[in-house]
């Protein structure tokens, strides 16, 4: 029999619901005793005849204990009262809500139940349900601590859970979702990565910029992007274009960068490098040219020395450029700045030749590193008649199967263009990519960006 037919039958009038959780039916699994008695019983006060009420089952009633009339029961949870209320008439355990009932004991024929206990006093105060977190009580929660009956299964009625004490609640953030696959970039992977070289630039770096990005070499903000990747700038960074020292700084930093990622970025010195630093270290300091008097500093300007570069001009700039090497191998490339056989006048092999070329920049002679600088200036020595037999001599003395250089530019070798003084308005071949001439033994790879060319930047072996 549910609740309200207990209590409205007795004809009371209704009856004040408990704030628990309507009709819900304890197991008898979930009751507790009721802890909190209080320590002076409140004397028991006078009964009234209580009105008839319905036929209870032997275990409320058949135990010796008197009916009690029944009492509307107070809520559950109750904010304690500034003042104790008065004392209310005793109720029996029957006629008590079910979530406040005691725990009752397995049944016993009635001849060998004991007495029962002479029932004490409770004040709507003294009953105080042992939960610690401001809620009201729930079935779910009431065994102490998690003593759980074998079988027990939780319900979404008995959640959240809460023990004694303070209850931690936790927030669970989920994971994130996977990181989508980054974009494949030029260089990943173990071993060496692919070689790129770089034409003549001559200063001019938003040109450079747009060339290495396209390559896959530089991402967005111009910071390498290539991992191992190997890049080799084959000299002429400064004269003619608006950015020299630019250009200069961007190429030191790219190094350093590639170095972290497990590639490189390296360079070869160029003739107007070994101008540059006779220009800043002799200016206008008479040399024996072969064709009279000449100074690095009237040399510099005719070639496009530009004033701003040698404003800029630092300490680092010049120790990074005399310390480039002339010439190097690298996977069957014979990599130089001038397409010319002056190299083998400085050595047999690639490490007599760089060694020697740093030799005569440290001894700081002018007269010695204006003859330097003149050999490095020669051009077209693959171009003519004999041109295969020049690249096979370099070929045979330091290795590789190609020669890959810059400095004299394509239009010239093709013989569309006769000088770098040409002006502007001449609008020449289109340059597409790199040039395969001698019996293809030799690759330009000066685009001509001078003179509204196009400064190449070419992945090594060409395809075929």
């Amino acid at each position: 029999m549910v609740e309200g037919s207990m209590t409205q039958g007795a004809g009371q009038g209704p009856v004040v619901r408990t704030a628990t959780l309507r009709d819900f039916r304890v197991p008898p699994y979930a009751q507790v005793p009721v802890q909190g008695h209080s320590e002076h019983p409140q004397p028991q006060q006078p009964q009234q005849p209580a009105p008839p009420q319905p036929h209870r089952a032997p275990e409320a009633s058949g135990q010796g204990v008197p009916p009690q009339p029944h009492q509307p029961s107070a809520p559950a949870v109750q904010p304690p009262a500034p003042q104790a209320p008065p004392p209310q008439p005793e109720q029996s355990p029957a006629a008590q809500p079910e979530a406040q009932a005691q725990p009752r004991a397995p049944r016993t024929p009635a001849a060998q139940q004991p007495p029962a206990p002479q029932p004490q006093s409770v004040t709507s105060q003294s009953v105080t349900p042992q939960f610690h977190a401001p809620q009201l009580p729930h079935p779910g929660n009431a065994f102490p601590d998690d003593d759980y009956p074998e079988g027990y299964t939780p319900t979404e009625r008995d959640l959240p859970v809460i023990n004694r004490g303070d209850t931690l609640q936790v927030t669970v953030t989920p994971p994130p979702a996977p990181a989508a696959a980054p974009a494949p970039v030029v260089g990943q992977g173990p071993g060496p990565g692919p070689l790129f070289v770089v034409g003549d630039v001559h200063g001019y770096l938003d040109e450079l910029l747009a060339a290495l990005r396209a390559q896959g070499l530089i991402d967005g903000d111009g910071h390498w992007s290539a991992g191992n990747t190997r890049l080799w700038f084959l000299g002429d960074f400064t004269d003619r274009g608006p950015d020299g020292i630019g250009v200069i700084d961007l190429v030191m930093r790219l190094s350093a960068e590639a170095a972290a990622a497990g590639g490189y970025c390296k360079a070869l010195m160029g003739n107007h490098e070994l101008l540059l630093l006779g220009a800043k270290r002799f200016g206008d300091t008479p040399v024996n040219s072969g064709a009279g008097t000449a100074t690095f500093q009237a040399a510099w300007l005719l070639n496009g020395g530009q004033k701003s570069d040698m404003d800029r001009l630092q300490d680092v700039h010049l120790q990074w450029m005399s310390r480039l090497d002339a010439i190097v191998e690298q996977d069957g490339h014979l990599l130089l700045h001038s397409d010319t056989t002056a190299y083998l006048e400085y050595g047999d092999t690639i490490e007599d030749v760089n060694d020697t070329i740093h030799e005569v920049l440290t001894r700081n002679d002018a007269d010695e590193c204006w003859d330097l600088f003149r050999k490095f200036t020669k051009r077209f020595a693959f171009r003519d008649e004999g041109g295969a037999n020049a690249v096979r001599e370099l070929l045979a003395a330091y290795g590789g199967e190609r020669v890959v250089h810059g400095h004299s530019p394509i239009p010239y070798l093709l013989g569309e263009v006769g000088t770098e003084d040409a002006d502007g308005e001449s609008t020449g071949p289109v340059v597409e990519g790199p040039h395969v001439y001698a019996d293809g033994l030799a690759i330009a790879m000066d685009g001509g960006v001078t003179m509204a060319g196009k400064l190449l930047v070419q992945q090594l072996p060409l395809p075929h």
